[in-house]
């Protein structure tokens, strides 16, 4: 007889094999069809609220593996949150304006010039839409949920009339004004920057000492004297109208083959030795306030330069003079200002030097200009020293180009008047990365003013129009017409009618005598569109202000996070978040940055394809993501190790459930010891995983969730269990108890692996038969619920000792399986004498063959031949005991009935 056929072996459909990369898009189809996310979010409706707000990423190109990790992390986090009961939408939202989208299209072919605003700013929305389209069915397809049917995006006229009503109040409230200052200025993008636009990398650049002649020595200095500044921007020669010194400071006067100098007192060693010169006498020393006032001539054009003073001055590099162009500096033009100077720029838009620098220079960029001045200062004879050095300097973070400082008419934010307010803000939010507090804290304390014009179209427009004299009209009435304009038409309506229209019907204004109105050219930085979006989404859908979470990347301290806090708070009056987490930037295995042309990007959706959604959202919860990260092949095979593990414990799990109703749950009081345990544990396990996710610490949940289906499931109780499950009568009672414990991790674990393993936790769903009743998906089943044991501390004390014990019997064998005396563990007989504070483990004397999976055990209190371990001392040997055909354990001979045992032989006949 074939006694396996006899056997109650597992059964199930669900297969060894994920083939999630082919089963996947039939998952994300169904939930498509049957509005699973709508379901999911409806039947939490009328509970406690948990809004966590998207930021939107830029609707152009594919999604990239940061965004992937981004959007997957924001899916789990909704996911466990409607999985706890709380009422938790989300809105997908995508950042739709700016000139990468304007360079995109004019790649395509689209000729700008060929076309007037209204037109090209349409072929931009098409492009837009496209492209979030694109995105949007990448983030469907690994996985995530999200109102996909109604996301959020800065182009939609809702979105860009409250944007106008936020401009709106701050600038009836005094935090919107246009001036005259230095901005970062790019002139690849041909705009205007914000600081959140900028980035830093290192550049090789000139830097030139130079001899500016005292003109008017006030009394105090010769005309034979020369003051020596220090510059790396050549270029910003011909702009200067001064030079700064320190009042505290003291200059020396020192004579030198090359004239009388004036450079700061404690330099005139190292810079003499700089500047190779020999003679070096210091003559007279003056503080810095003793100079104030003396004019220079200006090396290469016929006017003055003014000595002045301020406390920017440090003595850190150069030579304590400092050459001053307002035009082209924060602290040139703060100081500038101080003494009255001239806001002069001479540097075009497009960063090329204008007519007024004179011919020789006119026309030429300012890189070029670097060259040009410097050899027509040494021409001169007043370079002193040209040297090049290696600083971290400004560049547009979209074009990669560097940038300039250049004085143009903007508009801004004005942050100190509201300053001390965000910082109180930001005191009051919950910053779970530790150093993200500190890091906008000072952001927003260093900070100036936010400059929000932008010289592009594809954007919001600022709603200012002109009177006849150059007034810009800061008027209610005439802000809210416009608000209703964009709401109806969308803001497209500025560039296509005109003043009249844009204007209240009726409008007059006594800066405009004869009815001439000029509109605003200049569009919104795209940091105030996403910045405005808790009132442009959130507020306008009725959700509460401030929500519950913000989370994106760490560059969003100094973005998003930055932009919303000052706009939120300028706005509503207090922080749009309560609490903002960030996780860290992607990089390849061995630690690079992630670039085209290093070749080492990765590419999310080919590896969903290769590995499966699955595969990928638990990498990207299996990480510390609060830090840098790392991709590559190797670690996805790791976590797809993981995953396998995973899945093959739950296969065996449902497996031997084939024939297990949850009409045939035994109840816990009524389950052996051992089984009670498996159920403290599997509580445990949901304790520490609703921790771990309150802490969004998800690298954690998972590892408990792993370390359970290895070391709890795995390797102990399924390992003792299978001759219970596939020996023992189908109803019988011990079988039903370990049934009772596999239904229970089975219910628990498919609800815990749903937020991370969304596609193999619907199919477990799929194929698990144990409730008549249970729900369309998984993701509408009800929250794991902690089982009620008695005395489960005193349990788990138990059984957290007896496997100590049964560490020790494991050693015990494995020396017998080294010395080749067994091949199994069930060839084993073990004689054990507890050690006295384990000797309570005497009472399962009946169960620790089974338990231990060996052919017999000896209790004894004779160490003869035993050899001492932590817990006992054993002896292990190997058993020669007659072998079970059925069963294959080993018995003694007046144990079997006939040639199968007692248990198996009861079985088979009844």
């Amino acid at each position: 007889m074939n006694y396996k056929d006899t056997l109650l072996m597992p059964k199930t459909e669900f297969e060894m094999r994920g083939n999630l990369p082919k089963k996947e898009p039939a998952y994300v189809q169904r939930w498509q069809d049957s509005a699973m996310y709508e379901k999911v979010v409806k039947q939490n409706e009328g509970k406690d609220t948990f809004v966590f707000h998207d930021g939107p990423p830029y609707a152009n190109g594919n999604m990239h593996i940061g965004h992937m990790m981004n959007k997957v992390i924001k899916d789990v986090i909704c996911r466990y949150k409607n999985m706890e009961g709380f009422y938790t939408p989300f809105i997908p939202g995508w950042d739709t304006h700016g000139l990468p989208i304007e360079n995109a299209i004019q790649k395509l072919g689209v000729n700008r010039k060929a076309m007037t605003t209204a037109e090209f700013r349409e072929k931009c929305r098409e492009y837009a839409l496209e492209q979030v389209h694109k995105q949007m069915e990448q983030c469907i397809r690994v996985g995530t949920f999200a109102d996909y049917k109604h996301p959020y995006l800065t182009l939609m006229p809702e979105f860009e009339a409250n944007q106008i009503d936020v401009f709106a109040k701050m600038a009836m409230e005094g935090l919107i004004y246009k001036g005259l200052k230095p901005v970062y200025w790019s002139p690849s993008s041909e705009s205007a920057l914000a600081e959140a636009e900028v980035e830093y990398h290192d550049v090789k650049s000139p830097t030139i000492f130079v001899k500016f002649a005292v003109k008017d020595g006030k009394g105090i200095l010769d005309n034979d004297t020369s003051f020596v500044i220090w510059t790396t921007t050549p270029w910003t020669i011909p702009a200067n109208l001064a030079i700064c010194l320190n009042a505290d400071y003291t200059y020396a006067l020192v004579q030198s083959e090359k004239g009388k100098l004036i450079v700061l007192d404690e330099l005139v060693d190292s810079l003499w030795e700089k500047f190779g010169l020999e003679e070096k006498e210091v003559l007279q020393r003056f503080k810095g306030s003793e100079l104030e006032m003396v004019t220079c001539q200006h090396p290469l054009y016929d006017r003055e330069s003014l000595v002045i003073l301020g406390d920017h001055v440090t003595a850190e590099a150069g030579t304590g003079c400092v050459h001053t162009a307002p035009g082209f500096g924060m602290d040139d033009f703060v100081v500038g200002q101080k003494y009255g100077l001239d806001i002069y720029c001479n540097v075009d838009a497009h960063g090329k030097m204008m007519e007024d620098c004179g011919e020789w220079l006119a026309g030429q960029y300012v890189d070029d200009a670097n060259k040009t001045v410097t050899m027509k200062l040494d021409e001169l004879g007043v370079l002193l020293k040209l040297e090049f050095i290696t600083h971290s300097y400004p560049h547009d973070w979209r074009t990669k180009k560097p940038i300039i400082f250049r004085a143009t008419d903007q508009w801004f934010c004005s942050i100190d008047k509201i300053r001390e307010k965000l910082l109180s803000e930001i005191d009051k939010v919950n910053w779970l990365n530790e150093w993200g507090h500190v890091r906008i804290y000072n952001m927003i304390r260093d900070r100036g003013d936010w400059c929000i014009s932008r010289q592009r179209s594809w954007g919001v427009p600022i709603p200012i129009i002109y009177c006849e004299d150059g007034t810009p009209i800061m008027e209610k009435e005439v802000f809210e017409h416009i608000s209703h304009l964009f709401r109806e038409y969308g803001s497209n309506v500025w560039f296509e009618k005109d003043e009249n229209f844009l204007l209240p019907e009726g409008y007059t204004n006594e800066h405009s005598p004869n009815g001439i109105f000029r509109k605003e050219k200049d569009i919104m930085d795209v940091w105030f569109d996403s910045g405005s979006s808790h009132t442009g989404v959130m507020k306008e859908r009725g959700y509460p202000y401030p929500v519950d979470l913000y989370f994106e990347g760490s560059d969003q301290y100094r973005g998003w996070f930055n932009s919303s806090l000052i706009i939120g708070t300028a706005a509503h009056g207090c922080a749009p978040y309560k609490t903002v987490l960030s996780h860290g930037f992607v990089l390849d295995g061995k630690g690079n940055k992630m670039s085209k042309s290093l070749g080492n990007t990765v590419d999310p959706i080919k590896m969903v394809n290769q590995y499966g959604a699955d595969i990928l959202r638990l990498w990207a919860t299996s990480i510390a993501y609060q830090s840098d990260v790392r991709i590559s092949d190797e670690i996805m095979k790791q976590v797809a190790e993981n995953y396998r593990k995973m899945r093959n414990t739950m296969r065996f799990v449902l497996g031997n459930l084939s024939d297990f109703k949850s009409c045939d749950v035994v109840e816990t009081s009524k389950l052996e010891g051992v089984d009670q345990y498996m159920l403290v544990e599997l509580n445990q396990l949901v304790k520490g995983y609703k921790e771990a996710l309150n802490q969004y610490d998800f690298s954690e949940a998972n590892q408990l969730i792993l370390n359970c289906f290895t070391n709890t499931l795995s390797a102990f109780y399924m390992d003792f269990t299978k001759d219970i499950l596939y020996i023992e009568k189908a109803d019988g009672l011990r079988r039903r108890q370990v049934q009772t414990v596999l239904y229970h991790y089975a219910k628990t674990m498919m609800k815990l692996l749903s937020p991370v393993l969304v596609f193999t936790a619907e199919e477990l769903h799929d194929h698990f038969h144990c409730d008549e009743n249970k729900a369309e998906s998984v993701f509408l089943e009800p929250k794991p619920e902690l089982l009620n044991i008695d005395n489960a501390e005193s349990i788990k004390a138990y059984y957290d000792r007896f496997l100590m014990v049964r560490k020790d019997v494991m050693k015990a064998l494995e020396d017998l399986r080294n010395e080749k005396v067994i091949k199994s563990n069930m060839e084993a007989k073990l004689t054990i004498c507890f050690k006295d504070e384990y000797e309570d483990m005497a009472q399962l004397v009946n169960d620790l063959k089974q338990l231990f999976i060996v052919a017999k055990v000896e209790l004894t209190d004779d160490l003869t031949d035993l050899v001492e371990f932590d817990t006992a001392y054993m002896k292990a040997e190997k058993f020669n005991g007659i072998q079970c055909p059925r069963c294959w354990n080993y018995y003694d001979e007046d144990e079997m009935e006939g040639e199968l045992c007692h248990r198996c032989h009861d079985v088979m006949n009844g």
